[in-house]
């Protein structure tokens, strides 16, 4: 029986990668005092220990889908999970905050690569009517990770020692690459050529408006060196735009942002994961600095929040095609902004953990149908060989998203208030709430103007009918 490139393998395999890259975007956020103190590291290295990985994930998402369409995309997810891995080890051995910073670049360049890959090839490795399933079941994967990593990482940190944060993805890795290599079918996108120039251009665009806006939550948007980052960024972009209509290999094909669903699905993904994660980022430090909570203490009591994804997800995605994908992204939408502005409505230094965790539940429902629905729906508006771009756009947009909620609504933070007392934390952190709430809301309309799925796959579906009907005979 030849079992490279079934379903199960393959989801098993993409999975366990996913989830270990995963974790480690917030698994380390637990070790940071620990790291301060033993590198003696400036409050900047701390910083850096978790933007380099953000940075270098955020801007080769793309790259990584480009170059898995064209070298082959079970070559390239081998090759991320391979880099991911040796990163660790040298995060594990590193001697200095430098080195550390140095070596989570490297390991955010690996998770480029294994995430939008693994999303490319679990579709490709299961039937039509299983697509739904699959995609929910992956994106369960990975929001399980980013719900215990913090805890995880408390865990270790409590009980061992902060090199084991790192160290815990060696052996995962070490099982994974040969696994990949005997299980996983490889495949290719639709050019044989790769747009050296347009993949150039794209990469060095997202560089500099994502650096840029890490780089806000520190120095303001005033800064040169936010401005000038993100101004020389966008105009790569621009001119990237620009050059991929005049191209026969384009490394993004213009006609993808001609269909309003694939713009608008992919619009969707910016907006909410930016209004949600940049107020994650706030509320988990609401409960450790204001409500005094230990990082451990903190984790747990944001379960019911981060766990509920992995409970919601398989179910929207055995739900999705009955109720309707467009349907229950508006309603994870419309969840999530509901409970920010519940969270806006009662913090203040007194409040009861009791209070907020109704808000929490109701933004896990609301972030598990958007994890379970978000690539589904964009991969609904492109074909089958355009899969892999279309997945790594939509991951890109989602990253950036994350880096652009948590600029914007930290900026809004540190205008209105700051660290010095609980009560200046409440006077930053409220209207940085109702910012997200705005954010999400205007991601709610888009997900409702967006069109329901498009009539290709009823065509899949006639196509296979002679099938059936030579097998019954």
């Amino acid at each position: 029986m030849n079992v490279r490139g079934g379903g199960l393998p393959t989801f098993l395999i993409t999975g366990v990668a996913a989830f270990m890259a995963s974790m480690d975007n917030l698994v380390v956020t637990t070790a940071l005092p620990t790291i301060r103190d033993r590198f003696n590291a400036s409050l900047e290295s701390l910083e850096w220990t978790v933007n380099a990985y953000t940075l270098t994930y955020a801007i080769f998402l793309l790259t990584a889908a480009i170059l898995g369409d064209r070298f082959g995309r079970r070559r390239v997810f081998v090759g991320g999970v391979a880099l991911f891995t040796l990163a660790s080890a040298a995060a594990a051995m590193a001697t200095s905050a430098e080195l550390l910073v140095l070596a989570r670049a490297v390991q955010g360049v690996g998770a480029s690569v294994i995430f939008p890959l693994a999303l490319t090839l679990v579709v490709q490795s299961v039937p039509q009517e299983r697509r739904g399933m699959s995609i929910a079941g992956l994106s369960g994967m990975s929001g399980l990770a980013i719900a215990i990593g913090p805890w995880i990482g408390g865990v270790i940190v409590e009980l061992g020692d902060w090199h084991w944060v790192f160290w815990i993805n060696v052996p995962i890795g070490l099982v994974l690459v040969p696994l990949a290599l005997r299980f996983l079918s490889e495949s290719h996108g639709p050019y044989g050529r790769l747009d050296v120039r347009g993949t150039l251009l794209v990469t060095l665009g997202l560089l500099g408006v994502v650096y840029g806006m890490v780089r806000s939550t520190t120095l303001g948007w005033g800064s040169p060196q936010v401005i000038v980052p993100v101004v020389a960024g966008a105009a790569l972009l621009v001119w990237f735009v620009v050059f991929e209509g005049r191209v026969p290999n384009p490394v993004m094909p213009p006609r993808l942002f001609r269909s309003r669903g694939f713009t608008l699905s992919n619009l969707v993904a910016l907006l909410v994961q930016g209004g949600m994660f940049g107020a994650v980022f706030l509320l988990t430090q609401f409960l450790q600095h204001v409500l005094n909570f230990s990082p451990m203490g903190a984790g747990l009591r944001t379960l019911p929040w981060t766990m509920m994804p992995v409970l919601v997800a398989p179910l929207a995605g055995m739900f999705g095609e009955r109720v309707g994908v467009r349907r229950l992204m508006v309603a994870g939408a419309v969840l999530q902004g509901g409970a920010l502005a519940w969270f806006a409505l009662v913090v203040s230094p007194e409040v009861s953990y009791l209070v907020l965790l109704p808000a929490m539940v109701v933004a896990g429902l609301g972030m598990g149908l958007f994890f379970a629905l978000s690539a589904r729906q964009t991969l609904d508006f492109v074909s089958v060989e355009e899969e892999g771009i279309a997945s790594g756009v939509n991951n890109s947009m989602r990253q950036v998203g994350v880096v652009m909620g948590i600029a914007v609504l930290s900026g809004l933070f540190a205008s209105t208030g700051g660290y010095a007392s609980p009560e200046e934390f409440v006077s930053g952190l409220r209207p940085a709430l109702w910012a997200g709430t705005a954010i999400l809301a205007l991601g709610a309309l888009a997900a409702l103007l967006t069109p329901a799925r498009p009539p290709a796959p009823v065509a899949r579906i006639e196509e296979i009918k002679p099938l059936r009907t030579v097998e019954s005979g």
